[in-house]
């Protein structure tokens, strides 16, 4: 399998912009209308989710020893919409002749071949994983939304309890699909390790234009019942015997998946009496957007743990001033684990800066559920909805 090839296609294919998926979709749709419900009503957003989500992975196929894991997590999930083997036979075969389509003669009977193996690897990886996750754990939970309280002018904080009880790691995610908004998933980051009443805290920030966000957090309320898929990602997740003192940097509500781990960290000091020390920054555009700040200021407290908070837009804040990933990024740190988790170009900005700081590319962690998400293309799941 010429793996190159298949980089290079992908690339060529994913150059030519909005007409890729419109005939991607156009195909898949004429071919199997049956498949029409599994997605939004409205396709506006869809875009190229699907379709670049599915050529990013399977032209990285060279790359499956070391994102196994995440491949079977990533089939798993996907039962939440009711996928099932059939379907990713669908899918491939729309993907092949979309590349076919716009490859020309480049489409090769051997780049075929190597297109339809490295998608039969990807698809077999995920059906054999959703499917052994059948015997369990169901498609996905529902969840009654206990309390949500209104935090800021465009954020909201819910709480919401999974019956039955749902397992997940401090730093995962969860896709979660409102009642006002049917077949929109999104997912987010629970802000809190695995509590003994299975309760889950969410939070949610409304994003200019997004379909989901502002239902979030204007319309969602106690009493509703959302769904909640499996829980996915591995960058943001510490193990157990972790010894390394950590570097935590968020913006907005990136800091909910900080606040899991924290959570978690503080779990474990009080039950093995140690654990590594952390530095958190949150990064905010205004004071009143430090959503957090009264409850990580008493946390501080601690000595293990020390909180910096950030404002970029208001030059009359007393504190630190400018892009939370350049305040983080000082070479005292090198050495500790960095965890970065914000919007796309924050995530971006603080990556680069880490590294100029002398931060080594392998401790600097963030995931990126772009690569996958066929509702995002955020690296950081929290509301990102970009219309």
């Amino acid at each position: 399998m010429d793996v190159a090839a298949l980089k290079r296609t992908w690339a060529a294919a994913g150059a030519l912009g909005d007409q890729v998926p419109l005939y991607f979709y156009s195909h898949l749709f004429l071919s199997h209308p049956e498949l029409r419900e599994l997605f939004p009503i409205s396709m506006a957003a869809q875009r190229d989710r699907l379709v670049g989500a599915l050529g990013r992975i399977v032209s990285s196929v060279d790359e499956l020893d070391h994102e196994i894991g995440f491949i079977e997590q990533l089939g798993r999930d996907h039962r939440r919409f009711a996928v099932v083997a059939q379907h990713y036979d669908a899918v491939g075969a729309s993907l092949l002749a979309t590349l076919e389509r716009f490859l020309g003669p480049e489409w090769t009977p051997q780049l075929a071949a190597d297109w339809a193996q490295a998608y039969g690897i990807i698809a077999r990886t995920m059906v054999i994983a959703a499917e052994e996750s059948e015997e369990t754990s169901p498609a996905w939970w529902d969840a009654e939304v206990i309390s949500k309280e209104r935090r800021t002018l465009d954020l909201a904080v819910l709480q919401v309890l999974p019956d039955p009880p749902l397992d997940y790691l401090p730093g995962q995610s969860l896709a979660v699909e409102i009642p006002q908004r049917q077949r929109q998933w999104r997912y987010l980051s629970p802000a809190n390790a695995p509590r003994p009443d299975n309760t889950i805290e969410l939070h949610a920030q409304i994003v200019p234009g997004g379909q989901v966000s502002g239902a979030l957090v204007r319309a969602v309320k106690p009493g509703d019942t959302v769904k909640v898929g499996a829980p996915i990602g591995e960058q943001l997740v510490l193990p157990d015997t972790e010894p390394r003192d950590l570097v935590m940097i968020a913006g907005g509500t990136g800091l909910a998946p900080m606040l899991s781990l924290v959570d978690g960290l503080w779990q474990r000091r009080r039950e093995q009496g140690g654990g590594p020390s952390v530095q958190l920054f949150h990064g905010a555009r205004y004071p009143w957007n430090l959503y957090e700040h009264n409850r990580l200021t008493a946390l501080a407290e601690h000595p293990w743990f020390d909180y910096t908070p950030v404002v970029s837009d208001d030059p009359t804040y007393h504190g630190h001033r400018g892009m939370v990933g350049e305040v983080a990024a000082d070479p005292r740190w090198v050495g500790r684990l960095a965890m970065v988790c914000g919007s796309p170009p924050m995530v971006g900005s603080t990556a680069a800066a880490l590294r100029s700081a002398g931060f080594d590319e392998s401790d600097i962690r963030y995931e990126q559920f772009g690569a996958v998400d066929e509702t995002s293309h955020s690296p950081h799941p929290q509301i990102q909805e970009h219309q």
